[in-house]
């Protein structure tokens, strides 16, 4: 038989796999409303669920960076409370598990989430609590997922050492790596040693947001600077890949160790980063044997799914089977859980459900 064609409803049907995705980008409207009514919050800019959620995705459209960064002040707002912080990320895992990921890791910021008086602790621990509840729901529907968690530190903010020490504390309770989070520019990501020796004792592992708002210098600095495994978006990179001639010499050791690109499609166009996804460079980049991974960033603000964000860039540049197959296979390798928990997904899961695709079942 031949192969299922590439659509949207195949591509759902297929396990996929993501790394870059925030949990504060990803909520419900319907979720954010409540928890607003629920918290006394009366600063959000509609009142009903679908008009919400076009003014998020409006306002990621507008092109501008800061005013996508303006809609999060809503979701943060609403997630000042243990409960409120499970609910989301039960929900999370729920939503993640229906559109077809078998293993995720979401990140957060947990030093924004503690204006209501929760500590780092608590934000964690209500962190974990839910991806673990959602977890359990989504398996006993028939939709099992992986969750990890990401801990975010903010560049413009002096809470690194803390965020890193919670990454070290919570590692065996389901949080996998550290990352750093907000404005490149001016806030080089060694700008706190104590936070990255901490983490380089610990053998923690870490992806560190570089190459989206800023160049080649930001790929640099998170790489030998802090030591990143993976670039979150790094997409800049490209800057370093002409379509006719050399690489240039950091693209070539970003191509050559495998440095995986938590590349996000959709979020880059919508803050300005390109013009249109035909001109988004992620499909040079992956024919550049560059360790290319599709991610979803923002969720509720880029109003995509992980299936979305496949579909798009595969109709976009003509990819296959043997390209999406790829592209999630990457990504479960870089991902940072155990070694035993991926091997089993990529044996027992992906390559089976991808087998059946090409065979047309």
């Amino acid at each position: 038989m031949p192969a299922a064609p590439l659509t949207a409803d195949s591509i759902a049907r297929a396990p996929k796999v993501l790394l870059h995705d925030h949990l504060d980008g990803g909520l419900r409207p319907e979720t954010v409303l409540e928890l607003a009514e629920e918290a006394g919050y009366r600063e959000l800019p509609a009142d009903e669920p679908a008009a919400l959620g076009r003014w998020f995705r409006e306002s990621a459209d507008s092109g501008s960076l800061v005013r996508y960064l303006e809609t999060f002040a809503h979701t943060v707002g609403v997630m000042q409370r243990p409960e409120a912080v499970q609910r989301v990320a039960r929900e999370c895992a729920l939503d993640l598990a229906a559109d077809g990921v078998v293993y995720a890791e979401v990140r957060m910021a947990p030093e924004l989430l503690t204006a209501g008086g929760m500590s780092l602790d608590e934000v964690v621990e209500a962190m974990l609590d839910g991806y673990a509840q959602g977890s359990r729901e989504a398996a006993a529907a028939g939709q099992p997922i992986v969750v990890g968690t990401l801990l975010c530190a903010m560049r413009q903010a002096d809470r690194w050492v803390e965020v890193a020490e919670q990454v070290v504390r919570h590692r065996d309770a389901g949080v996998v790596g550290f990352d750093l989070a907000g404005p490149e520019d001016g806030f080089p990501p060694d700008r706190v040693p104590a936070a990255i020796e901490l983490l380089d004792r610990a053998e923690a592992h870490r992806t560190i947001h570089a190459g989206e708002a800023a160049g080649i210098a930001s790929i640099r600095a998170a790489l030998d600077g802090a030591g990143a495994e993976r670039l979150g978006h790094g997409v800049r990179i490209a800057d370093e890949v002409p379509v006719d001639g050399p690489l240039g010499e950091l693209a070539e050791r970003v191509r050559d160790e495998q440095v995986v690109l938590e590349v996000a499609p959709s979020s880059n166009v919508q803050t300005g980063a390109y013009p249109s996804l035909a001109d988004h460079p992620v499909d040079r980049l992956h024919r550049a044997g560059f360790a290319v991974t599709l991610n979803t960033d923002n969720r509720l603000m880029s109003g995509v799914s992980v299936t979305s964000e496949v579909t798009d860039v595969a109709r976009t540049f003509g990819w296959t089977w043997d390209d999406v197959q790829t592209v999630t296979e990457r990504a479960l390798r870089a991902g940072f859980a155990d070694d035993a928990v991926r091997a089993r997904i990529a044996t027992d899961v992906v390559r089976p459900a991808y087998d059946a695709l090409r065979a047309g079942r």
